[in-house]
């Protein structure tokens, strides 16, 4: 009986664990977000204010529009699109934040009919 109670409490304890997130503490700032394509690896750098989010990327400026659902969600949208895969908005999610950086994942924010949802995770590093 006493190994069911205490099998239960510990049961109980580990369900109610919740990763803590400070994400306002993320909402704006300069960051770095390394990723591998084709088994290269590669680094971007963005600058995120309350409305925008501006990558660079080898030489290249591109800007997208931010709009935030709540402290941990928000909508990137391109504001010049250069074709129209990248029409479509990305709905980011941070999942778990530390000192310096945060976790998240990012989707395509409206489901495309017949096509399967890619969600891919990242981590972004702040450096201002």
């Amino acid at each position: 009986m006493r190994v069911v109670v205490l099998l239960f409490s510990i049961l109980m304890f580990t369900n109610c664990y919740e990763t803590e997130r400070h994400c306002s503490d993320f909402k704006t700032g300069t960051f770095e977000f390394s990723y591998t394509l084709d088994g290269v690896k590669h680094t971007s750098t963005f600058k995120r204010t309350e409305k925008y989010n501006i990558d660079y990327h080898n030489g290249t400026v591109d800007s997208s529009s931010v709009r935030w659902i709540n402290d941990c969600e928000f909508i990137l949208k391109k504001l010049h699109p250069s074709n129209n895969s990248e029409k479509d908005a990305i709905h980011m999610k941070i999942l778990s934040t530390s000192q310096d950086s945060y976790t998240f994942e990012y989707k395509l924010a409206v489901k495309r009919p017949n096509r399967p949802l890619n969600v891919e995770k990242g981590t972004a590093v702040k450096i201002k």
